[in-house]
């Protein structure tokens, strides 16, 4: 009698073990054929969106409301966000947040797992911790944004569902150039979104480390334009003075803002408005008249060329 009660309680573990692998996976069906998926863009949107952005610093609270101003009137927005948080720690509740009471502290905060699956957004944003390598190896990025895209999917209506690509810090000993040149492909799309793409709703990109890496080389194969002489006009200072290696100043979020503003919208961001508000209120600074026009140039021109934004060639 033992010896049965044994093999049953052994069955039952397996069992459990293989329903926690079936929940923890990556959709399964309808896969999509990576080489067809964006052959098609997506229609344009005929008006003002509402997005929820979900992830952590590199979202911050200024670029989405640079992006508000950038919009067309009746852009809404929210949004959940952390220190570092990688998809599996918006998803599981017992899993704590850095930052999250100081980092949702202001109007636009909406529980992540409430909003995506909705069905109130035209547009969910979501991104992944950086290291991005790590948040594959030991966060398991690949299954959670899997898990977040399949709960956007089954909202009614569904959104549309973006993987927003981020950066490593300025000082990576790889190359900040090397790694945005090697991650798009190794990690970002090929190991994080591939095997979450469904045919009938793919996850689409935000490119903002291949525009910032595009805006950079020519930045600094001019020698400077405005306000920018090189990479580390992108990022803040630290109150100390020295330089923040990861985090957006106001020319970067502005950056972002128009990246984001291109893809969600198929529109060129070339002559919209440099004189934007922070989101507590305060003017950002400038990057000026040349600088804004060579960014915007360079954000539709990378948005244009890569069919995984979805935006028209």
């Amino acid at each position: 009698m033992r010896g049965y009660m044994m093999i049953g309680a052994g069955i039952a573990v397996l069992l459990v073990a293989a329903l926690a692998v079936l929940l923890l996976r990556p959709s399964s069906a309808p896969k999509a054929d990576t080489a067809t998926l964006y052959a098609a863009p997506l229609p344009a949107p005929e008006g003002p969106l509402a997005v929820y952005h979900l992830g952590h610093s590199l979202v911050g609270r200024d670029m989405p409301a640079m992006l508000a101003q950038l919009a067309p009137p009746g852009h809404r927005y929210d949004s959940q966000l952390g220190w570092g948080t990688s998809l599996r720690e918006h998803w599981e509740p017992d899993v704590p947040i850095n930052g999250f009471d100081s980092e949702n502290a202001h109007p636009r905060y909406r529980p992540a797992r409430e909003a995506v699956g909705s069905g109130d957004y035209d547009a969910v944003v979501l991104t992944e911790m950086v290291e991005i390598n790590d948040a594959l190896r030991y966060h398991k990025g690949a299954r959670y944004l899997g898990r977040w895209a399949d709960l956007a999917r089954g909202a009614v209506p569904p959104p549309r569902v973006y993987l927003y690509e981020t950066w490593h810090n300025l000082d990576d000993p790889s190359g900040w150039l090397a790694r945005l040149d090697s991650d798009l492909r190794g990690a970002w799309l090929g190991q994080l979104a591939a095997p979450n793409q469904r045919s009938d709703a793919p996850i689409y990109l935000i490119p903002a480390g291949q525009v910032m890496a595009a805006l950079v080389r020519e930045v600094e194969a001019a020698g400077g334009i405005g306000p920018m002489m090189d990479r580390t006009d992108l990022f803040r200072r630290n109150p100390d003075g020295s330089q923040d290696q990861i985090h957006p100043g106001d020319l970067g979020n502005y950056l972002n803002a128009l990246t984001h503003y291109a893809v969600l919208y198929h529109r060129s961001p070339v002559g919209l408005p440099q004189n934007l508000i922070r989101a507590d209120g305060t003017r950002a600074d400038l990057p000026g008249d040349a600088l804004a026009l060579k960014m915007q140039q360079t954000v539709w021109d990378v948005v244009r060329a890569m069919p995984e934004t979805g935006v028209a060639p």
